[in-house]
């Protein structure tokens, strides 16, 4: 009897799903009494925690109301589309534009002789009675066809929101009752806090199956199974976003139409290479088919092609309407707001790690924005600057005398077009401004791209030494893109997006085989997953990234860029509980060793940071905290010592490189590296968990901090980690790079 009810503990899963990998459909699991809840066995945990992520991150943005703003979200994103749809049919068939216009007399207009005696026209005057207006629409087909069209898709819309609210309850109740983190609360916790309950539930609970227990990189990799394998496929230049156009020269497209059409193909659409959500299908795995494979992908990539250009018509007319709608006030208001920049969609990809979370990207660059304006604002050009000056002289000549007319005499206002006219020369004097540089800035290109890298990590070697050059800037500018050339790369997306995969991708479908089947490896408790996504340095890693000698990658199966060591000091730094597989510890060990000996004959760090206060601040933000000020004096610090003044205490500072500076900060961060610690230093919290790079005893210069210490106290202490995190791992950047 008692081992009868020892067997009635376990449950014997029986409803397996796609999530269940081959083998384990009669696994026996334990279920301990009180926690049998609709959190034991979770079937597809992908999507569950990307929803725990995203949940996390919309908590994060809209604080202590995340599943409000998710809610409002998804509902005016119905309103939206439906607005859209009406007002658009209403301009179309229910206004009388020759009445608007004035074009056409009105009832009550009164013809006097042979010229028109005009009475003020009503919006009124110009709508159609709603019985003729109706009778258009029923009369034109077209618009009876997209109307239908517009209403299939808006129920399917109402029904995926309708299960996304279900969904947005379910984690939210998953935070509440098994995290243990009310929603007041989560905006106060990091990611890695969170993810520490989840592994701690997963041995109580076993949300998994597969594994007895779930490490972070584990998670990421549910998370992140698909995105990882985007960043690869960039990395190894497989995808043909890189273009060689006459006149433009080399130009990079990849727009959210052509990024979704490629995920389509690749993951989740009919005829994709994966035959679930995390099993990637078996013939793909075996080589002595590619061929006929890569026929097969071949005709799959030309029937997308071929339905994206039927439906190029009516996306294009979408995108038409949605980015008027959008954007037209916004350009009214101001006109410069088109040239403003944002990372581009290949610039996040280019840019991210392999297991790098949506939200860490976004903080990241976000950090990144300032420094990358400055660098780009950075370059003028004299012939441009003189012609946009006179150009707003003339234009605003112009303006002022219609304004001083029109307040002398408001009837000048019904003189006709003169309202355009006072429009356009605004929107002209306001652009022409934007590109005429503040005559009493000056900057430092180099040291600008030097607190570039230190939040995006990523730049061509080539870039070095050579950052004053425009072919750096077009570079970068494929990265960091004009808002309106964001705007019309979507407009043109559309029509550009089939061409691409018909004339295009489809040459590449034996290279892309190729790459699924060599970078895919089966991870336990996992499923199949992109290889580069385990930051394997013996598989993956790059001779010149400090792994010569630890890696048996060739050229081929090398990650471009550091991509694999960076990624790796990345994920080892925001994840300091993780424990790393032997040869990725074996590299950190190496690279501490050497961050070690390089500072040996580098300054102190204490002098570093109080050597460079005026020449870090023309890098830094006023407003920076600590960590940005940190890292401004180690880029500053170069220029001081190459400038041959004296210090602070009257006497020449010793020269010193980027790399000697941040080996020296970074050494200072280690507590085997300063024994005679005092408490003028300022700690973090003993509770920090250790680091594999460097452990809980972080630290920084009082002295360095001082200009911040308001902003210092204000923050949370897990805030207060994050930013040390991310400034560390910015030192290892930087120094990775130049070494």
């Amino acid at each position: 009897m008692t081992d009868f009810e020892a067997y009635r503990e376990y449950q014997r899963i029986e409803d397996f799903e796609e999530d269940s990998p081959p083998g384990e459909e009669d696994l026996l699991v334990h279920v301990p009494e009180g926690l049998k809840d609709s959190w034991h066995h979770i079937k597809n945990l992908d999507n569950f925690f990307t929803r725990i992520s995203f949940h996390f991150k919309s908590n994060r943005t809209c604080t202590k109301n995340g599943f409000a703003c998710m809610m409002l979200s998804e509902f005016f994103e119905l309103v939206q589309f439906l607005f859209v749809v009406t007002f658009t049919t209403f301009l179309f068939n229910c206004v009388e534009y020759d009445v608007l216009f004035a074009n056409k007399a009105v009832n009550h207009t009164t013809h006097s002789g042979s010229s028109l005696e005009r009475n003020k026209v009503t919006l009124t005057d110009a709508i159609l009675p709603s019985q003729k207006c109706t009778e258009r629409i029923q009369g034109n087909g077209w618009i009876i066809f997209l109307l239908i069209m517009a209403a299939i898709f808006w129920v399917y819309r109402l029904i995926k929101v309708f299960c996304n609210i279900l969904s947005y309850w379910e984690i939210r109740q998953f935070y509440i009752k098994a995290l243990k983190i009310t929603m007041d609360e989560l905006c106060n916790y990091t990611w890695q806090e969170v993810q520490g309950r989840l592994t701690n539930l997963q041995r109580e609970q076993q949300m998994c199956i597969h594994k007895k227990e779930l490490t972070e990189l584990d998670i990421y990799h549910r998370i992140l199974r698909f995105k990882n394998y985007m960043v690869a496929m960039v990395n190894k230049s497989l995808l043909p976003i890189q273009l060689h156009l006459p006149l433009l020269g080399d130009v990079v497209f990849l727009t959210q139409g052509l990024k979704y059409n490629f995920e389509l193909i690749f993951f989740w659409g009919p005829g994709s290479l994966f035959q679930n959500k995390w099993n990637l299908h078996p013939k793909y795995k075996r080589a002595s088919n590619r061929l006929e494979l890569a026929t097969q992908l071949n005709r799959v990539i030309l029937l997308a092609g071929l339905a994206n250009l039927l439906l190029c018509p009516f996306i294009l007319v979408w995108q038409v309407l949605y980015a008027f709608f959008s954007y037209t006030e916004t350009i009214k208001r101001e006109p410069g707001s088109l040239g403003a920049r944002r990372w581009s969609l290949y610039g996040r990809l280019y840019l991210r790690h392999f297991n790098e979370l949506n939200h860490e990207l976004h903080g990241r660059l976000g950090r990144g924005y300032k420094p990358v304006s400055k660098y780009m604002n950075s370059f003028t050009s004299p012939l441009f600057t003189v012609i946009a000056k006179n150009v707003a002289f003339f234009s605003g000549s112009i303006l002022a005398v219609l304004i001083a007319l029109t307040v002398y005499d408001e009837d000048v206002l019904t003189v006709q077009h003169i309202l355009t006219a006072i429009t356009m020369l605004g929107v002209v004097v306001t652009v022409t401004r934007s590109f005429i540089p503040d005559e009493h800035m000056v900057w430092c290109p180099e040291q600008l791209l030097q607190c570039v890298l230190a939040h995006i990590h990523y730049m061509p070697d080539h870039w070095k030494g050579n950052a004053n050059k425009s072919e750096t800037r077009d570079e970068m500018a494929q990265l960091f893109q004009y808002k309106a050339v964001f705007i019309l790369e979507e407009l043109l997306s559309p029509i550009v997006t089939p061409f691409i995969l018909i004339f295009f991708l489809r040459h590449k479908s034996l290279e892309i085989i190729d790459f699924f089947r060599n970078f895919t490896v089966e991870v336990v408790g996992v499923g199949d997953i992109c290889s580069f996504a385990q930051m394997d340095i013996r598989k993956h890693g790059n001779p010149q990234w400090l792994s010569e000698g630890q890696t048996e990658a060739s050229v081929y199966q090398q990650a471009e860029n550091g991509k694999t060591e960076l990624s790796l000091m990345h994920f080892t730094i925001k994840n300091p509980r993780w424990q790393p597989p032997q040869e990725s510890s074996f590299f950190i060990s190496h690279l501490k060793e050497k961050v070690h000996h390089d500072a040996s004959s580098a300054p102190p760090a204490q002098h570093i940071l109080s050597e460079t206060p005026l020449f870090s601040s023309l890098l830094s933000n006023e407003s920076g905290t600590a960590p940005d000020n940190l890292l401004a004096s180690v880029i500053a610090y170069p220029v001081l010592t190459a400038s041959g003044l004296p210090g602070r205490d009257r006497r020449f500072v010793q020269p010193s490189t980027t790399a000697s500076a941040a080996a020296s900060v970074l050494a200072s961060l280690s507590p085997s590296q300063q024994p005679n610690r005092t408490r003028s230093h300022i700690l973090l919290p003993s509770t920090y968990p250790e680091n594999p790079v460097y452990r809980s005893d972080r630290t920084v210069i009082e002295e360095s901090m001082s200009g911040s210490d308001s902003r210092f106290r204000s923050i949370s202490r897990s805030a207060l980690l994050s930013e040390f995190a991310s400034a560390e791992m910015s030192l290892h950047a930087i120094y990775m790079h130049e070494v």
